[in-house]
């Protein structure tokens, strides 16, 4: 079980807290995490950057290919319009609370056979948004210097967990899932990814669908159902969206929001993901389709760019 770390990462969070001062708890645990401060425009906020070695990791000359995890949000707080944690802020607490769960893990001589790379950025005083059928969180600074600082060209592949409660598309309490998306593509929702959702949860997969709209990047006056996929625009590794979902439509903004239990299973599922994808035995999608598909209809990494 994830949920000792997931409520660990909730207190942590919920407060005037600082990207350093996330940093020093985790220093603690073992871990090797980098901070860097970016102020753009009127908006500030602290990128971590958590760097967890597999037992056949590529950094110590291993062959294992290295998991990404991205806790995506705007901001943990919505400083001074709204007092304490939003619901916007379960990719920075799912985040958080998986690099405690390795580290435990890693101290009891678990350790995954690939690295693992989670980053994410913690701000207390994040902007809110107007958004159809209800407000979001803004990001502190610009989308693209989000990506410059969460998305590590080392990630061979990415899941980018965000919450996902603000739609009338998927009315289901927990987390779901999204097809894989790669370099303008959204391909086949993933079979292994199945079987590891169905197998943490017990349930059957729930699937957060896309348009073709969600992977190209904010600013282009498109619709996007949130940011989860914004990821897949910076990089050509395969990106698949682990979304924090309700019943009912909640705002980004709103405040006690979160759901430890519900965080708990995206905890679980990343770091079964990423059990699977170091060790070989886990696939996003399928290579020689995928190759297919490109040599018959070409790239689509041109809906990677046009951002305004």
């Amino acid at each position: 079980m994830a949920l000792q770390p997931v409520l660990e990462a909730l207190e942590l969070l919920d407060g005037w807290i600082n990207g350093d001062e996330v940093a020093a708890v985790l220093r603690d645990r073992g871990l090797q995490v980098a901070t860097t401060d970016v102020t753009e425009g009127s908006g500030a906020t602290t990128f971590l950057r958590v760097f967890v070695p597999g037992s056949d990791g590529r950094k110590s000359g291993g062959t294992a290919p290295t998991t990404g995890i991205i806790g995506r949000l705007g901001g943990v707080g919505a400083r001074p319009s709204a007092i304490g944690m939003v619901s916007d802020a379960d990719g920075a607490v799912a985040a958080v609370a998986t690099v405690l769960k390795l580290a435990t893990m890693a101290e009891r001589g678990d350790h995954l056979r690939g690295d693992v790379i989670i980053t994410t950025h913690i701000c207390p005083n994040a902007p809110t948004i107007p958004h159809d059928p209800v407000p979001f969180m803004g990001p502190p600074v610009p989308m693209a210097t989000m990506n410059v600082h969460e998305v590590d060209e080392a990630m061979d592949a990415v899941l980018s967990i965000d919450a996902s409660k603000g739609n009338r598309v998927v009315n289901h309490r927990g987390f779901a899932f999204t097809p894989t998306v790669r370099e303008g593509y959204i391909l086949p929702v993933a079979p292994d990814l199945i079987d590891v959702y169905e197998r943490v949860s017990g349930r059957s997969a729930v699937v957060l669908p896309l348009s073709t709209y969600d992977i190209t990047p904010y600013g282009n006056e498109l619709y996007h159902v949130n940011s989860i996929l914004q990821p897949a625009v910076a990089t050509a590794a395969p990106v698949v969206g682990v979304a924090t979902t309700a019943a009912s439509t909640v705002p980004g903004t709103a405040t006690g929001a979160n759901h430890a239990g519900d965080i708990d299973l995206v905890v679980r599922f990343c770091i079964e993901v990423a059990k699977g994808h170091g060790a070989g035995t886990l696939s996003f999608y399928d290579e020689d389709e995928f190759a297919r598909a490109v040599a018959l209809y070409g790239s689509m990494a041109h809906l990677q760019g046009g951002d305004a």
